[in-house]
């Protein structure tokens, strides 16, 4: 943009908004501007009744006739099926339960199963370096078990390295820190065309960007509840299985509701047909209702273009962010971290600290939420490949674009008076 871009242009893109009904649904704190829903979503309207019926009603007076009366038995699978209208799943392939890394592990077990069984000499599981810490960590713990190896590579050097010793090609297709968006379509087949599995983790981009699972013809997916899908601190995860792969093998956390008849009481154990056979334990029944209705807000969008208008906002909300950097934060230190291209980027953008240590990204971030501006910070190794950042995630169902430009204008007045530098800036809490 050539002319400086003013908070009347962004108020009067607000006001053209079709989505901007969609940010009722919110209870959002007065004073708040909130960009930190690639972290946490903000709680719905909804969420609090809700709850409150399913302790006071069906729990209280319900009590364990619940389970019939009340649908809980089958919450998983309903609300499984509302997600999976946001990422390309049909009816009876995703299941909700446990959280992410419990689901991952389950997921890539039965992928590196397949793949061993199908081809012994496959013994790799390949990921990207900068994936989510617990990603890797829940695969170097399968890889153990299953007598592999895991290997990590720059996401640009994984194409290369598929071969035919890789097993599962695991990735995240938004990055959490850059914000990179990888083709889930274009990957799928290059993962396939060497022979390997794919596996996709879609906590950055479930609810965020359109989702086509059965589209790209990925073989497992993961995703987290409490993102964009809005349902709440730990809220549940989900898990999705191609129906090709969902009956080869048990997953190896083999719980009672993942048998084929649960209540029959028998000791030994009968995987449930396809995806149910991936639930374990009993429901989590007050989070899995929350989570309905953090799923409920998105779909609510479906009549205004759902997930394509979703994205078309989303991007147009990181575009004036990125726009505004350039123009007020030249010089500052902070260099945009996330791709250009509106094509590879998720719905956020991150910002990296200079390596030369002439600011403190952390304080920085502190002193921007003392503002009521909230992102988020996350370390890197300081370094200019990986640097310290600072997060913004746009959420369109709730981010305005004034809400964009305010948090810019703050950002640049806390930098240019470096108020980042006060002391009660600089201590960390256990959560960054």
């Amino acid at each position: 943009m050539t002319e400086p871009i003013t908070r009347a242009t962004c108020a009067a893109h607000d006001a053209a908004d079709p989505l901007a009904p969609l940010r009722a649904q919110f209870a959002l704190p007065e004073g708040v501007n909130y960009l930190d829903g690639n972290s946490l979503g903000v709680l719905p309207a909804a969420t609090a009744a809700r709850v409150q019926q399913v302790v006071t009603e069906e729990w209280g007076s319900g009590l364990i006739r619940s389970w019939n009366t009340a649908g809980w038995i089958t919450l998983p699978q309903r609300v499984g099926d509302k997600i999976g209208r946001l990422v390309g799943a049909k009816s009876g392939e995703l299941v909700v339960a446990d959280s992410t890394s419990v689901n991952l592990f389950k997921v890539l077990s039965a992928a590196a199963q397949i793949a061993r069984t199908d081809d012994p000499a496959r013994t790799v599981i390949v990921s990207e370096r900068s994936n989510f810490p617990t990603d890797l960590y829940i695969a170097e713990s399968v890889a153990a078990q299953h007598g592999m190896t895991l290997e990590l590579l720059d996401i640009d050097a994984i194409p290369a390295r598929l071969g035919p010793d890789v097993a599962v090609l695991m990735l995240t297709q938004v990055n959490y820190r850059s914000g990179r968006m990888a083709d889930m379509a274009a990957v799928t087949a290059q993962a396939h065309a060497a022979g390997a599995l794919m596996l996709w983790d879609l906590a950055h981009s479930a609810g965020a960007v359109p989702v086509d699972l059965n589209g790209a013809n990925a073989d497992f997916a993961v995703g987290c509840g409490y993102k964009y899908l809005n349902g709440g601190p730990g809220a549940p995860a989900f898990c999705w299985v191609h129906p090709r792969h969902a009956e080869r093998f048990w997953q190896p956390l083999s719980g009672w509701m993942g048998h084929a008849a649960p209540f029959v009481f028998e000791p030994g154990y009968r995987p449930a047909p396809g995806i149910g056979r991936f639930l374990c334990g009993t429901p989590p029944i007050i989070g899995m209702s929350a989570l309905e209705c953090g799923v409920d807000t998105l779909l609510a969008a479906e009549p205004l273009g759902g997930m394509a208008a979703l994205r078309a906002k989303s991007v147009a909300l990181s575009e004036l962010f990125i726009a505004l950097v350039r123009q007020r934060l030249g010089g500052s230190g902070l260099t945009i971290h996330t791709p250009l291209d509106a094509a590879q980027r998720g719905s956020q953008v991150s910002l990296g600290v200079s390596p030369d240590g002439s600011i403190d990204g952390y304080a920085v971030m502190q002193a921007l939420i003392d503002r009521g501006v909230i992102g988020d910070y996350r370390a890197g190794d300081g370094t200019a490949a990986e640097p310290h950042l600072l997060r913004f995630g746009f959420t369109p169902l709730y981010t305005r674009f004034v809400d964009v430009y305010d948090a810019i204008d703050a950002l640049a007045d806390i930098l240019a008076r470096a108020s980042w530098r006060e002391a009660r800036f600089m201590h960390k809490g256990a959560v960054t």
